[in-house]
């Protein structure tokens, strides 16, 4: 009986974790900004730039799982690597207001690009 709860809690534990969890930090980003990979997630995930204004973004990898070794912004066609315990500063040309979606290859580790 106790192996059947934790059982049930662990899988509800999963859901939650990979389905249904988001992340509701917000930021400001600028050149010094540091989008920090680890344990799963992008911190902060919820990143603000301003429209019409090319702007960089840089991450820090310190998750050793192989799928926080790419990002991809799918619609801007980006896809970068992320090498381990080094910055990886990827360039984003002048965007229109909107969100935009950044993600790992496998979409377990979520963050979305704020465009205002």
């Amino acid at each position: 009986m106790l192996i059947n709860l934790l059982c049930i809690a662990l899988i509800g534990f999963i859901i939650w974790w990979f389905w249904l969890y988001k992340p509701t930090n917000d930021s400001s980003v600028d050149a010094s900004t540091l989008i920090l990979v680890k344990d799963g997630v992008y911190t902060p995930a919820r990143i603000k730039i301003s429209a019409n204004t090319p702007a960089e973004i840089t991450f820090l990898r310190q998750d050793k799982s192989g799928c926080s070794a790419t990002v991809l912004l799918p619609d801007l066609e980006i896809s970068q690597d992320l090498a381990l315990d080094k910055t990886t500063t990827i360039a984003l040309p002048a965007l229109e207001k909107g969100e935009y979606p950044f993600h790992c290859q496998m979409q377990m580790y979520k963050g979305v690009l704020i465009v205002e």
